[in-house]
């Protein structure tokens, strides 16, 4: 992948976590570029074109986060918190979860971009499902049997924190982070 359509991704992931995906087009991004909209559209024709790049983009992060803690030598029952924390690592300052975001204008993409997008939903849930189930396997999470409904659990509260987080600060989010921590133990 060429470094100029990498820096387009990188770009609209930003203004997706900052604003959401309606929120800006290629003329903003060709002018914080330093670009002509010509140099964007060589690289993705539609803006869907490139809603789905970034798409594949998370996907790719979503898959290394997964990859990274399960490899990792952290105890398997403080691996889903620590996926948690690795992903909202990820995010900018004041940013949201990108998929949130993209959930947010689900109804304004375009028919291939909605496909992939719940496809990455699924996803996301899949791989916690995965995380709660190995520690569940180890002893860990006696409270319930329904991973896939805790995992939906845990994942709503974290990104429903980071909307809060935007309003009410960052000792809002630390407060959820220490239920979250708690509730998983």
């Amino acid at each position: 992948m060429t470094n100029r359509k990498m820096q387009i991704i990188e770009l609209s992931l930003k203004h997706i976590q900052e604003k959401g995906f309606t929120s800006f087009s290629y003329d903003h991004l060709a002018k914080e570029l330093g670009v002509t909209k010509a140099s964007i559209h060589y690289h993705f024709e539609k803006k869907g074109d490139l809603g789905v790049a970034v798409c594949e983009r998370i996907q790719q992060g979503l898959e290394g986060t997964y990859k990274t803690i399960q490899d990792s030598a952290i105890p398997v029952e403080e691996k889903p918190f620590a996926f948690i924390l690795q992903r909202v690592k990820c995010l900018e300052k004041e940013g949201v979860c990108p998929i949130s975001a993209l959930q947010a204008d689900y109804q304004e993409l375009p028919q291939l971009m909605q496909d992939k997008l719940r496809q990455l939903s699924q996803m996301e849930i899949d791989v916690f499902v995965a995380l709660l189930k190995e520690a569940k396997q180890q002893g860990a999470l006696q409270a319930t049997d329904d991973l896939e409904s805790l995992a939906i659990l845990l994942i709503s509260s974290t990104k429903g924190a980071l909307q809060y987080k935007r309003v009410l600060g960052e000792a809002f989010f630390v407060k959820m982070l220490e239920q979250l921590k708690a509730l998983l133990k």
